[in-house]
């Protein structure tokens, strides 16, 4: 049997969006120290702010990798606003297993990047 669902697996074994964006409009970088994870999120956005590209790099467990994935498949398209908002619970929700409280942080990783990035002053000021 196992350890994780079909989708996380996938998701880890073939990544949606991950790379680098040349020139991004915002980007940040995390890491988790308790276990090594470490993502990278490179926003490109259209003039009304909203995710034209959206990319991932970094290494990690399957749950770090998946979730990022996962995030940049449905992040894509959306206004900056509404990235802001995004309560943990969706990324749970995404993963569809239960997530012990030592994975959390593994989980949650690729959201709080984004959420830094989105936060954090143009990448090319």
């Amino acid at each position: 049997m196992d350890l994780y669902p079909e989708i996380i697996l996938d998701h880890f074994k073939n990544p949606r969006n991950k790379g680098i964006i040349k020139n991004p409009t915002k980007t940040a970088e995390k890491e988790n120290t308790l276990c090594g994870d470490k993502i990278r999120i490179d926003l490109l956005l259209d003039k009304n702010k909203k995710v034209r590209k959206i990319r991932f790099s970094g290494e990690g467990c399957a749950i770090s990798q998946a979730s990022a994935s996962m995030l940049t498949e449905k992040l894509h398209g959306k206004p900056l606003s509404q990235i802001k908002k995004i309560p943990p619970k969706e990324i749970y929700k995404m993963l569809g297993i239960e997530i012990s409280p030592a994975r959390s942080k593994c989980a949650l990783l690729s959201l709080e990047t984004v959420k830094k990035a989105v936060n954090g002053r143009r990448h090319n000021q």
